[in-house]
This record gives C-alpha cells, structure tokens and sequence, in this order.
C-alpha cells in the first residue's frame, strides 16, 4: 500500500483559500497528489498559497484539468464524496470500509464545489461513494474539513508506523507502592481528625478512597505535590 497512489481531485472548486487549506490537510498526513478540475477563480492565486501554509509545492505541482473525464481517466478507483443520498443505486461505503480498498493500485478521492457537491453526473463515474457521518441535522462539511478527516483516516490505514500516544520518556510515573503510601498517609490522617465516621461506613468509605487514588496515572512529582498539599490542608485541619 502507498500513499503516493492516492489522489485528492478538487471539482469545480470555488474559493482559493479552500484549495490551499486542502493542500495543507494533504501534506499533514504525507500525501502529495492534488487536481483541480474547472476550478472557479484563476488558479492558482496568491490566496491559495497564503492558506497552504508550508504545503507550496503541493499547489505549485498541482494538475490542473478543465475536463473531469480526463482527471479521472488514468485511475483504478474513484471514490466520490458526497453528503446527500440519492435516489440511484449507488455502492455506498463507510470510512470503515475504506480498509477494504487496493490502494496497490491507483485511487482518487472526488470533492465538489463547495455550495452544491457533486451532481449524480460525476457521482455516476464512481466505483464508490464515500459520506462521512455527522450531525444530521448540520451535515454540510467545509471542504478542506472534509478532506482532512479522510486524510487522517487513510493515513491510519497507509501508515505501518504511526507512534501511539504515551506519556514522554522523561516523565516518571509513580510506581505502586509511592502510590499506596500517599493513600495510607492520607486515610490515617483522615482517621484522626475523625473523618472516616460512622463506624458501620468506614470500610466502604477506605475502600472507594483508595480507588480514587489508585486508578490515577500521576508521576513522581504529581504525587510529591499532591503529598504536600494533602500534608498542609490535614496539618491545617489538625491545628
């Protein structure tokens, strides 16, 4: 699977700030292949290069048609988006379908203009017709908004290294017996000023203390800290 074998085509785009925000979307996630089709302003603009941001060489390598049959010819797939279902018997999928696509071969991803989206005519030249799941009652997505979630969703899909989110290397995270001996500090100190009242609740009241405590995930100096203050408020309390 390649990243450089999927496309992004642009059809009848209208507002230049769009195709650059596009442009950005793509490269945040390593893909590189832009077309616009008709687009409706002169392209590409001062505009579309402001919003790209550090993706220029995107919209400065981006094919520009004024034929969709031709911006669609050289491809294996096309999947077209849209946010209306139609009246037509069309092979609809989900972004979890996604998975299920060769993108050995060559695929392009179709947008819209931004006031109408595709019309049955361009949907019609699609294998697939992709329509991303949101509010129903405010389904109309901006166009580079639209383009970033599919972006994110096949780079999931493309990319073997993608790091998991963890905690830094350098953050050390309190081991379990810091941990139990916070908790035990702070149910004995509650235990002499007589917090852990009446007698026949006290177990239950331990219990769900001690809960609280060892299902967080803090770290060394998150607990120094939280031992200080509990150390401070109970001395407080006690004097």
């Amino acid at each position: 699977m390649s990243f450089s074998n999927v496309h992004f085509i642009l059809y009848k785009p209208q507002l230049p700030e769009n195709i650059g925000a596009c442009a950005r979307a793509l490269k945040n996630f390593n893909f590189r292949n832009l077309s616009v089709v008709s687009p409706k302003i002169s392209f590409p603009n001062k505009k579309a290069l402001a919003t790209s941001v550090g993706a220029k060489n995107i919209i400065q390598s981006c094919k520009i048609y004024n034929n969709f049959e031709k911006s669609i010819k050289n491809f294996n797939c096309i999947i077209a988006t849209t946010t209306r279902i139609r009246n037509k018997n069309y092979k609809y999928i989900s972004v979890k379908n996604l998975k299920n696509i060769d993108y050995r071969k060559k695929v392009a991803f179709i947008f819209g203009p931004e006031a109408s989206g595709l019309s049955n005519h361009e949907l019609g030249y699609a294998n697939y017709i992709i329509k991303l799941p949101t509010n129903p009652k405010f389904e109309s997505l901006n166009l580079s908004h639209s383009i970033i979630i599919l972006c994110y969703e096949l780079f999931k899909l493309l990319n073997k290294n993608v790091k998991k989110c963890s905690v830094s290397s350098k953050v050390k995270l309190v081991k379990k017996k810091d941990l139990i001996k916070l908790t035990n500090f702070l149910l004995n100190s509650l235990d002499n000023i007589g917090f852990l009242q009446p007698v026949e609740k006290r177990k239950i009241m331990i219990e769900n203390i001690r809960s609280i405590f060892m299902k967080m995930n803090l770290s060394e100096k998150e607990t120094r800290i939280l031992s200080s203050i509990l150390g401070s408020l109970i001395k407080k309390k006690v004097n």
